[in-house]
């Protein structure tokens, strides 16, 4: 809507703008026009009067010139002292002089000159009584321009409103196809102009769109009763085994093992099936799962990733935080902040403190940089230091995930000690 708003803007002020500029250009030219013909026509006028002063005084001496709007003088050589100091010198032509008149005030004349003869004859003409037309003339023609400016300005109101309807009405059908879930065709609703061409783009990447998201739907149903079906059977198989009389210590330990490797790969399928919907589900009749719980299967099912390095792990439960999320989520998270604390301490500790709303995973191993702590929840970036082998993909999977739930989860350094702490804030 803002994007709209600001298009219509912009045609408004475009409008107004070109509106008032041509009429204003109009203005000026005029103004110049009229200005320059009535310069021309007044300064011929007075040398042809000042022509005919002179012939009239050749002709017919004595006789005196008569003008209703300007005033004459004539001399001869002889009698030109007469005339003010001022015009005595000025050649044949038109001349602008200023001089003071009877109101005290500076005046504007033209003054015309003939020599011929041996006679010489002065036309004068007062410019300044002109002035008071001219500024009611600039008054009018400002006036005109701030009309046709506003003139503009509505029209580009009305324009804008027409231009832009077809826009918004296919503004609103692609909201009402958001609510209906479903998208029917835009361009048969529009006309064959620049919108109706829009619309037929818009229905070409609809349908392609549509047809991606079901083959990814397909891909998804696919995958996960594909995958599913085995890890039941192994899951089921490992059951049985377990409940044979003559199973040994070792073998039993090894049967634990792969139940926990099913249990894991069936709870990364659900996360993962999640993610690619991107659909929030919850756990089943509002139940809520304990924190605590699940990060203790999580560190007994990553103790055989510790392979006989000097390495302890504990779980520290200062107080008891439930999550309103499914127990398969949380553990794929954990799985992978505790796999990577085991995966890049070669010595030390790493440890699991769950409080105050929040887990944190705290290790003791190479540290991290601050300034690539949020870069390491990119997808493909990996960590640097030992062990820092795999597709830089867990990180990435976890900020996924808490993103779909809502929950922070940040990686900074151990200010105390070498290692790195990672955490998870349910809000």
């Amino acid at each position: 809507m803002r994007s709209r708003r600001k298009l219509r803007f912009r045609l408004i002020v475009s409008f107004a703008l070109f509106g008032f500029g041509l009429s204003a250009l109009f203005a000026v030219a005029a103004l110049y026009v009229r200005a320059k013909v009535e310069d021309q026509l007044v300064v011929s006028s007075l040398q042809q009067d000042a022509d005919s002063y002179v012939q009239q005084m050749h002709e017919s001496p004595g006789q005196p010139f008569y003008s209703k709007l300007m005033t004459g003088w004539g001399w001869s050589d002889r009698t030109l002292y007469k005339a003010p100091l001022s015009w005595q010198q000025l050649p044949t032509g038109v001349h602008d002089i200023y001089e003071t008149g009877e109101d005290g005030h500076a005046r504007h004349y033209k003054l015309a000159v003939s020599r011929k003869y041996g006679l010489i004859a002065f036309v004068k003409y007062d410019v300044s009584r002109d002035d008071l037309g001219k500024q009611q003339l600039l008054i009018s023609v400002v006036g005109a321009v701030f009309l046709f400016g506003l003139l503009s300005l509505a029209l580009g109101l009305w324009l804008s409103r027409k231009v832009l309807k077809p826009v918004s009405e296919l503004a609103n059908r692609l909201r009402d196809f958001r609510k209906a879930g479903k998208a029917e065709p835009l361009a048969p609703h529009f006309a064959d102009d620049e919108v109706g061409e829009l619309a037929h783009a818009l229905d070409e990447y609809s349908a392609r769109l549509t047809a991606m998201v079901e083959r990814d739907r397909e891909f998804n149903s696919d995958v996960s009763h594909e995958l599913r079906t085995p890890l039941a059977v192994i899951a089921s198989t490992t059951e049985l085994l377990q409940g044979s009389p003559d199973l040994t210590p070792k073998l039993a330990e090894r049967l634990k093992r792969i139940e926990r490797a099913s249990r894991q790969a069936t709870e990364l399928i659900e996360a993962l099936l999640l993610l690619s919907r991107a659909e929030r589900r919850g756990p089943t009749r509002g139940e809520t799962t304990e924190v605590g719980k699940v990060a203790a299967d999580v560190i007994e099912s990553q103790r055989p990733q510790m392979r006989g390095k000097p390495l302890t792990i504990e779980l520290a439960v200062n107080a008891p935080v439930s999550v309103n999320a499914p127990a398969s989520v949380l553990s794929v998270a954990l799985t992978n902040l505790v796999g990577n604390a085991i995966k890049y301490t070669l010595e030390g500790s790493v440890r699991v403190e769950v409080g105050d709303g929040r887990i944190e995973v705290i290790d003791t191993g190479p540290g991290i940089k601050p300034e690539d702590a949020e870069r390491l929840f990119q997808r493909g970036v990996r960590g640097e230091g030992a062990g820092g082998s795999g597709a830089g993909l867990g990180l990435a999977i976890v900020r996924r995930l808490c993103e779909l739930y809502g929950w922070d989860v940040s990686m900074r350094p151990r200010s105390d000690a070498n290692g790195a702490i990672a955490s998870i804030k349910f809000n």
